[in-house]
């Protein structure tokens, strides 16, 4: 995140499993930390809304990873405790730098004074089961924020929030106003406004149907206000006066802007400093590509420039500087800056900066390669389109392993791997094994109806899109028939192994990462933010009990008879060790043959480097002895 006066960015940097803050000049310099232990600033399975700049540039405002807050100065040394009664999250400095913003216990939003010895912190949410990203308007006097409640996701419905502060010590609530106590954008259909409007696509007021919501923030002269919504049929950045009327899609195109709310702190826009334009991440089929939307005075229509390509996030935009995270297939994770200016300004700086990168230096000489988009055919589902999506990364190895096909499942389900740098994809390319990454009915990035083409239909409806494209796969050389494995963590490891069981002649052997084994016990037992995600991806219980016990694989082992290679970490909130021990002895005990890894301290996903090193390395020994030499 660029600092306010545009002259230094600020990053979490991890390495090891420990976490630490690092600022830079945004001209280029030396990084440096700022943050020491303790404690280091928090990293989390899901989501960032790590840290704020103050509006002076000189100090930050952080999450520890003891999940309280802290004041930082830029130059380092000790922080000050702003805020020790957590967890917190998403911390938001007001502009005038007094308060700081926050969400406690994930579900509400409060106002905290920056000053030693300052009020007590008020409470602005009233009872919602969620909320994210709390943001300030330009005159530190209203906070726009990102809620939802149960059994919904953040992706099926939600709504922005917008309150005023009259004082620290009250909350404006217009109790009279036809509206809650803040403009709601989502289950009631956004306001209509005029056809002459020049922001057009509006909502019909009267629409029942529920809309996906995020990342609010206000325009930088306090006119409008922005945010993600879904209401058009795709994630779109949308505005509404500051107020929060008459909202509209501001860039109405069949494309997302972001992705679905995993977690706080996503920055896939940013407003510019007049509050004229918006860059955004345009996702493009799982590829990225950086874009500028500028009102055309002559048109009255927005426009669209392209600046970049490749995957953005963590977007900031501060004089004619904007920063964000880049990624590519052949592009490892970087921190760059570019120049908003038009092309054909005098004195235009050109190309990008690279400030700091993730990986080491090579990556880019290693035979990196780009996917190719595939379709196949999946079956007819009400009046869902029948075509299903994916990305082919084809070897740049040979060997013995040509022919190999990984069947790459992505978790959620309910999200999608873009095109961004995969060391684990470059590992096997490299050894001559192709990778498919599979979108099925349910993934996000296609529009809503894919996305939501999955209520009450996982463990059905992508096992059989994936077997579908397992299929395609053989029709079109993608990989040996003979020769094929699913791979998947956490929802895609389900996925993965209900392949095993239901769908043998297209498995040689399949790969598990902390999957779900038992939906029965993952209901009970998941962490808070999942707590009612079964109910809209499986049904309801006990009304829909036979679902979970038929979509449950500890129930289907003594299908499992193809070789199978499970991992898991130890301490997995999400889905517990206790689901692949389940899975693992019912398996042995139908006389089936699998591998079992347990990472000690790991959690939903590996934090330290040597634990990535021995996952692919086992995998790899796992594949050459079941699958490679098998013919």
């Amino acid at each position: 995140m660029l600092s306010p006066d545009g002259r230094w960015v600020a990053f979490v940097a991890t390495s090891g499993g420990r976490a630490a803050l690092v600022v830079i000049p945004s001209e280029g310099g030396p990084e440096v930390v700022v943050t020491s232990d303790p404690p280091p600033p928090v990293t989390a399975s899901y989501g960032g809304g790590t840290f704020d700049w103050t509006p002076s540039s000189d100090a930050l405002v952080y999450v520890g990873a003891d999940r309280r807050l802290y004041w930082q100065a830029r130059t380092g040394g000790p922080p000050r405790l702003v805020v020790g009664d957590g967890p917190v999250g998403s911390p938001a400095v007001s502009p005038d730098g007094t308060r700081v913003a926050y969400v406690r216990d994930d579900r509400h939003v409060a106002v905290a004074s920056l000053s030693d010895g300052g009020p007590w912190p008020i409470r602005l949410s009233a009872s919602p089961e969620f909320a994210f990203d709390p943001s300030w308007s330009p005159d530190s006097r209203s906070v726009a924020w990102h809620e939802w409640d149960a059994p919904d996701m953040p992706w099926d419905d939600g709504r922005i929030m917008v309150a005023t502060i009259s004082d620290l010590g009250a909350v404006a609530v217009p109790v009279d106003s036809p509206r809650p106590a803040a403009p709601t954008i989502g289950s009631g259909g956004p306001t209509a406004v005029p056809a002459d409007d020049r922001w057009s696509a509006a909502v019909p007021v009267d629409s029942p149907r529920p809309a996906a919501v995020s990342q609010p923030r206000f325009s930088p002269d306090g006119t409008a206000l922005a945010f993600l919504c879904d209401a058009g049929g795709w994630l779109n950045v949308w505005r509404a006066r500051a107020d929060g009327r008459q909202p509209t899609a501001m860039v109405p195109e069949a494309a997302e802007h972001g992705d679905p709310s995993w977690g706080p702190g996503q920055r896939s826009y940013a407003w510019s400093p007049d509050g004229r334009q918006v860059v955004f991440c345009r996702n493009e089929s799982g590829f990225g590509l950086l874009c500028i939307a500028y009102d055309q005075p002559a048109t009255g229509q927005m426009q669209i420039r392209e600046l970049d390509r490749g995957v953005y996030r963590s977007l900031s935009w501060v004089g004619d500087r904007i920063v964000g995270l880049r990624s590519g297939a052949r592009t490892p994770d970087q921190i760059v800056i570019l120049d908003s200016a038009r092309e054909d300004a005098p004195g235009k700086r050109q190309g990008r900066v690279t400030l700091a990168r993730g990986p080491v230096a090579g990556f880019e000489e290693a035979g990196l390669v780009e996917p190719e988009l595939v379709t196949w055919e999946g079956e007819a589902v009400l009046e869902l389109a029948t075509t299903v999506h994916g990305r082919l990364y084809r070897a740049t190895g040979g060997g013995e392993a040509a022919g190999t096909l990984l069947v790459w499942i992505h978790g959620g389900p309910t999200s999608q791997d873009r095109v961004t740098f995969s060391a684990r994809i470059a590992y096997f390319a490299s050894r001559g094994v192709n990778v498919l990454q599979v979108d099925h009915r349910g993934s996000t990035g296609w529009g809503r109806p894919y996305a939501q083409a999955l209520r009450g239909e996982w463990g059905r409806l992508d096992v059989a899109d994936t077997a579908a494209g397992m299929r395609a796969a053989a029709a079109q050389g993608w990989g040996d028939p003979g020769r094929m494995v699913p791979i998947g963590g956490s929802a895609g490891g389900l996925t993965a192994l209900l392949l095993l069981a239901t769908h043998p002649e297209l498995c040689a052997a399949a790969v598990d990462l902390y999957g779900v084994t038992d939906l029965f016990d993952l209901d009970e037992k998941t962490h808070r933010f999942e707590a009612h995600y079964c109910a809209s991806l499986v049904g309801d219980l006990p009304a829909e009990a036979s679902r979970y016990q038929a979509r449950s694989p500890v129930n289907a082992a003594s299908r499992i008879t193809a070789p199978l290679l499970v991992f898991q970490g130890s301490a997995d909130r999400v889905v517990p060790q206790s689901q692949s021990d389940a899975l693992v002895a019912a398996v042995r005990a139908a006389g089936g043959t699998v591998e079992y890894r347990i990472f000690e301290g790991e959690g939903h996903g590996w934090s330290r480097a040597e634990v990535v090193e021995e996952e692919l390395e086992t995998t790899w020994a796992f594949l050459r002895r079941n699958v490679v030499r098998r013919r």
